[in-house]
């Protein structure tokens, strides 16, 4: 019983900050690859979260091709989780190779963003926005389900 007790207590605050569809969704700002600041703002229509370095690959793979302002043509943002990666290989590693990308990455590090928005680990969480409300709530486990999902955006 006890244990029941603790893991609901732990488990309560997850729960807690979850978004729901109609709810608006809180200003936030984090630094890119670059280490360029971006706050969340009513123009993003679309928030890709990737929570874990699979999910950021299909990000990746679905962006391939496309030119450069691709995401933010379509007002959409993409954030990765990268809070498990040592900080040492991000930095030494992982971002540099980031800069290459010619998408804006919003990178997590301490995992305060990413955890608002529960999600399958191994999936693309997609969130529509409409003026800053969560309207609709997708994943994707496919970077070509993704990809044909960001062709339908309206420019």
């Amino acid at each position: 019983m006890k244990f029941s007790l603790v893991l609901l207590l732990i488990l309560l605050p997850a729960w807690a900050q979850a978004i729901e569809v109609g709810e608006r969704v809180a200003s936030w700002t984090l630094l890119d690859q670059f280490d360029q600041a971006y706050t969340l703002n009513d123009q993003a229509q679309v928030l890709l979260v990737a929570r874990s370095m699979d999910a950021a690959k299909q990000v990746d793979a679905a962006l391939q091709g496309q030119p450069k302002g691709y995401l933010e043509a379509r007002h959409a943002v993409f954030v990765a989780d990268i809070q498990r990666m040592p900080r040492l290989i991000a930095k030494l590693f992982a971002v540099p190779a980031m800069q290459a990308y010619n998408y804006r990455v919003m990178l997590d590090r301490d995992a305060r963003i990413a955890p608002r928005y529960p999600a399958a680990v191994d999936k693309v969480l997609w969130l529509q926005l409409n003026k800053g409300t969560l309207v609709a709530q997708r994943e994707y486990s496919t970077a070509t389900e993704l990809r044909q999902a960001l062709e339908q955006v309206k420019l």
